[in-house]
């Protein structure tokens, strides 16, 4: 997330984070601020209807075309936070948000190298697309982005609309605004789609993990209708919620992550001489795969996560994992799967609901007239 807001500000969030003066560490309060109005925990409950319509279409989009299983969990995962800030869904993987974002995405992985960063620009090829015309680039893209949505009529309670709406009381600028917009996405697009994928690749990887997830799906659900959110089919699936915990620890996408932290003062943990100042981060990858915490962390086992099993460990923390920061973000290599409903009857339930749910969703049809050709040329 914060890489996408430094490619909008040029590491003045950062700076903001840092700094030692008040005024700074105010503006970043009033960022924290307007971003927990998009995505606290009492908003984002407001999205489970479109988010449950947004995974049945990718179900539906996976028996027509499931070798494209990777484009249709990028537009899932994008059309999802398109919504979330714009009001408008992405209805196909060529729509120019979801180009784009990918595209600076990939870009702005260079950031999270600690050792490339440290390299000037001008003997660092690999920089050049996350230079000032980058960032400048991103910037523009984000700003139009909102400045389009906000001009349209309807979606009054798009994350964007209330964003213009509170620019003038907190004297928000053009910068502020594109790097609020690109946080969303870069929470919310490339770590969910990346995601779904190492949950494809567990399940290919590790089939006798499966019966037991099917078997309390059926039990739970049955086969006329997908889990619901707003039904509490997960409090009743103790398995399922297990098996998605073990994805995020498995191969954790964010390797390095949690957001950043300094010290105030020169510090000592653990013999460890931490002065004043430094940037400080967990590494998420060697969390998940210790031993003491995580016996055989190669195994992709999702009892770990169920009490009173062997595996189990008192991981600090109730959820007992984690998840998503800034940082180094990765996903599988490329690979070959095939999905294949379990039943005729789970098939007709993936046809009728995936239909319904297209329908349901027109109400966020939309275009988007602004391309950013810097980060699709790069791309290409």
């Amino acid at each position: 997330m914060l890489v996408f807001a430094e490619l909008g500000m040029g590491q003045k969030n950062l700076l903001n984070m840092y700094t030692d003066t008040q005024a700074g560490r105010d503006r970043w309060r009033i960022h924290r601020k307007l971003m927990h109005a998009g995505v606290g925990i009492q908003q984002v409950r407001k999205y489970r209807t479109f988010q449950d319509n947004e995974s049945k279409v990718v179900a539906y989009d996976l028996l027509s075309s499931p070798e494209k299983f990777v484009e249709h969990f990028e537009r899932y995962a994008t059309s999802v936070v398109s919504i979330i800030a714009f009001g408008r869904r992405v209805a196909s993987p060529e729509d120019p948000i979801i180009t784009e974002v990918i595209a600076a995405m990939h870009l702005a992985a260079d950031l999270n190298v600690p050792v490339l960063a440290r390299f000037p620009n001008e003997i660092a090829p690999w920089k050049h697309g996350l230079g000032a015309r980058g960032r400048k680039g991103a910037h523009k893209f984000f700003h139009a982005l909102a400045s389009e949505a906000g001009s349209k009529p309807g979606h009054d309670s798009s994350y964007v609309k209330h964003l213009l709406r509170e620019a003038p009381q907190h004297s928000l600028d053009a910068e502020e605004i594109s790097s609020l917009t690109g946080n969303l996405f870069g929470a919310g697009s490339d770590t969910s789609s990346s995601t779904l994928i190492t949950f494809v690749l567990a399940c290919c990887a590790f089939p006798a993990a499966l019966p037991r997830a099917w078997a309390e799906l059926d039990g739970v659900v049955g086969s006329a209708r997908s889990p619901s959110m707003d039904a509490g089919d997960d409090a009743k699936m103790p398995y399922v919620r297990a098996f998605c915990r073990e994805v995020l620890r498995w191969r954790s996408v964010a390797v390095i992550g949690g957001q950043p932290h300094a010290p105030v003062r020169d510090d000592v943990y653990g013999g460890y001489f931490i002065p004043k100042g430094a940037w400080v981060q967990g590494n998420v990858w060697a969390m998940h795969h210790h031993e003491r915490e995580f016996p055989e962390p190669d195994r992709f086992a999702p009892e770990r996560f169920l009490e009173g099993d062997a595996l189990a460990r008192p991981f600090p923390g109730e959820r007992g994992y984690m998840t998503f920061g800034n940082g180094l973000n990765w996903r599988p290599r490329p690979f070959k799967c095939s999905f294949t409903p379990r039943s005729p009857e789970i098939l007709q339930t993936i046809e009728r609901e995936g239909k319904q749910a297209l329908q349901d969703l027109e109400q966020y049809a939309g275009t988007t007239e602004y391309r950013m050709s810097l980060f699709a040329k790069r791309k290409q």
